[in-house]
């Protein structure tokens, strides 16, 4: 049928690249998450305000250290040393402790909120943004590596957060105090060494991350690409049974496989390079340090509380930098991931509502094509000056072979595509100057191929109609003839359905979708091949029940069998995109043309 030449059909250059967008800067991203970000302003303001006060708590307990070092001047075996510990200093010191884990999970308690309600907010608006694209987009994009895109830029909303705000600010704060302290207290020498081996660290850091960025993105993409092709695979787990391919499967999934290898072990010889060279650089910087004070306490000029104080002010901003290249590398590689889930959020909706569209108004239900043309590629059209209608509350079928445009004519009617001229109108209504919400609202269809959602009989038969009782389901599959087989089974309506539908036959799916649209109760109906599935008897069932269905709706009915369409008020046959007959059944066996041709193939084909 037509929808399988739309899926072959050579797709355009933007088409071809579905999350593709113009490289966009660090601080480009940084800018649009931002926004969200704004909405719990307030609470960012509470957590900073924590962070300083845990910080400053931490950088208290060093000082504390000294002073209690320095107090304790008393020789061992002194009975009077429990009188000279200074009780007050050894609390003070355990409550700074207590402050600071105090303070940081306070911080994180009020910050909680604002993390997880960003990244629910994006989450969502993306959710929403891709099922507004078009069924082009749909048809081309690589679920499986899409899917991670998403997963990766939910996750680096949180990695972004919580390493800016719960490593970066706080490693900030706490090196300016650390640095104003040794600067004030002691001779600036310290504070100069620590400066040095800050920047040259950072200096590091940043060059070797960002020369291993290339190595981690081609990591993430043999991921997404395996991912893709496991996906794929076992989606069509039938198919590759049938032709008995698991082992070409698993070597095409190990080929993958073996290329994520060899960019992880990439990726991680260059993280070990970058993790020893920090090392060396603090190191220096320590022994540097320490020395200096050393010579200090020999000379005089320091107490051992000073040197006491300095190493552990050391070891306080050295531990939190020793993660500085893993927190850069994972802001820089949150930042990639967020972008590509907002590159989505900038894909174009290639079928938008106009600014002026107005919900659509169906007064009697009547259809009309107006020499309408299209293509799903401009080097292949599919149809060319198509004009018929279909007055209300009457029928008119659509019948011709494999490829002629016949499922297309139900895409366009639903407005998946816009025609490249010509007009589609519904009571005058020009589909293009409607809503499309209101448009879909007010058609139901039973396609050719019923995809199901993973859940029970009943979830998918409401579905044509969230909200709907029980008991309305139960109509729905009534006049769908399949409640009989639903009541049938152990669970009922409580039934799952497998994914996609897979536990069902064909044709159960098939009365699934029926009593869909039956329950969804819209104005104009199509039937894509509706009973394609079915067996001859129930087939002749179904066939009454949607022309008891169909009385006083206007109906589009696209068929290959001919005997389901006998009763229509009017066929049109379409062959290569044209119409080249219409009329009533016994009008177009007398004319003796192309559809009196193909009724006597299919006649002498099912005797």
């Amino acid at each position: 049928m037509q929808r399988h030449a739309a899926a072959l059909s050579t797709p355009t250059p933007a088409a071809m690249a579905p999350g593709a967008a113009a490289p966009r800067s660090d601080w480009g991203t940084l800018a649009k998450l931002l926004p969200y970000l704004w909405r719990y302003r307030w609470r960012v303001g509470v957590a900073l305000g924590f962070l300083v006060a845990a910080k400053v708590a931490n950088v208290g307990v060093p000082v504390l250290l000294k002073s209690l070092v320095d107090a304790l001047s008393i020789k061992p075996g002194d009975p009077t040393a429990l009188l000279v510990v200074p009780a007050g200093l050894v609390v003070a010191y355990g409550g700074l402790r207590l402050s600071t884990s105090l303070f940081t999970e306070l911080r994180e308690l009020i910050f909680a909120k604002a993390t997880e309600g960003t990244s629910r907010s994006i989450s969502l608006e993306v959710f929403r943004h891709l099922h507004a694209l078009s069924l082009r987009f749909h048809l081309e994009r690589q679920t499986g590596g899409m899917t991670r895109d998403i997963e990766r830029g939910t996750r680096a909303v949180h990695s972004l957060i919580s390493y800016s705000l719960y490593s970066i600010v706080p490693t900030l704060i706490e090196v300016t105090l650390v640095l104003g302290l040794l600067a004030i207290k002691f001779d600036a020498w310290f504070a100069w060494i620590t400066i040095a081996a800050l920047v040259v660290y950072i200096s590091f850091t940043i060059s070797v991350t960002e020369w291993r960025t290339q190595f981690r993105k081609q990591m993430n993409e043999m991921d997404s690409t395996a991912h893709s092709r496991a996906i794929d695979s076992l989606l069509n787990y039938e198919t590759v049974k049938y032709f008995n391919n698991e082992d070409f499967e698993a070597r095409r999934y190990d080929e993958n496989l073996e290329r994520l290898r060899k960019a992880a072990l990439k990726s991680q010889s260059t993280l070990s390079l970058l993790n020893t060279g920090q090392q060396l650089i603090i190191a220096t910087a320590l022994v540097a340090i320490l020395w200096r004070a050393t010579l200090g306490v020999a000379e005089g000029r320091l107490t051992l509380g000073d040197l006491v104080m300095i190493n552990a002010f050391m070891l306080q901003l050295y531990i939190p930098l020793n993660f500085l290249g893993v927190i850069y590398r994972e802001i820089k590689q949150a930042l990639t991931d967020l972008d590509k889930m907002f590159s989505l959020l900038e894909r174009n909706r290639e079928i938008d509502d106009v600014p002026s569209a107005q919900p659509l108004k169906v007064t009697a239900g009547h259809v009309r094509f107006d020499r309408v043309s299209f293509a799903y590629d401009p080097s292949r059209p599919i149809l060319h000056e198509v004009s018929f209608e279909i007055p209300p509350g009457k029928t008119v079928a659509v019948v011709g072979p494999s490829g002629a445009g016949k499922s297309t004519l139900a895409r366009l009617l639903y407005r998946f595509y816009d025609i490249q001229s010509g007009a589609i109108s519904i009571d005058g209504q020009e589909l293009r100057s409607v809503t499309q919400s209101s448009l879909r609202a007010a058609i139901g269809i039973v396609p050719q191929d019923t995809v199901l959602f993973n859940d029970t009989v009943e979830y998918n038969i409401a579905y044509g109609r969230p909200g709907a009782s029980h008991d309305e389901v139960v109509a729905a599959a009534s006049a769908a003839h399949i409640h009989a087989f639903i009541a049938a089974t152990p669970k009922g309506y409580g039934t799952m359905v497998g994914e996609r539908g897979l536990k069902l036959s064909g044709g159960e799916k098939q009365r699934v979708a029926i009593a869909r649209t039956l329950l969804k109760n819209p104005p104009v109906l199509i039937f894509d091949e509706a009973t394609s599935a079915l067996d001859s008897a129930n087939e002749r069932a179904i066939q009454a029940e949607l022309k008891s269905v169909s009385q006083g709706k206007t109906a589009l009915v696209i068929a290959h069998r001919l005997s389901t369409v006998v009763d229509a008020h009017e066929i049109v046959v379409l062959e290569g995109g044209r119409v080249v007959e219409r009329g009533p059944h016994a009008d177009l066996l007398a004319r003796g043309g192309r559809y009196a041709e193909m009724w006597r193939l299919q006649q002498s084909g099912e005797a």
